[in-house]
């Protein structure tokens, strides 16, 4: 129970971040979700290249890369700046 309120915490966190760095507007809801999606990113692909955050600023940045990507991608595929 607590690994699934801190996963929430950091997806509010590396989401809200993230809209901040790609100026997208959202809210709490959107912010988690993106925070969590960009987590699964940026950790899958964080290992491809040998990196494996330990911690919570390293799990942090790698979350706010990984949904960097995501909001990036989303805008590409569905036209919205």
């Amino acid at each position: 129970m607590l690994s699934f309120i801190l996963s929430i915490v950091y997806g509010a966190i590396a989401g809200w971040i993230a809209s901040k760095i790609m100026n997208t507007p959202g809210g709490t809801l959107r912010n988690i979700i993106t925070g969590i999606v960009g987590g699964m990113i940026g950790s899958f692909l964080f290992r491809l290249v040998g990196f494996y955050a330990s911690g919570f600023f390293a799990n942090l940045i790698v979350s706010v890369i990984g949904a960097c990507i995501f909001i990036f991608v989303g805008k590409k595929l569905f036209g919205r700046s």
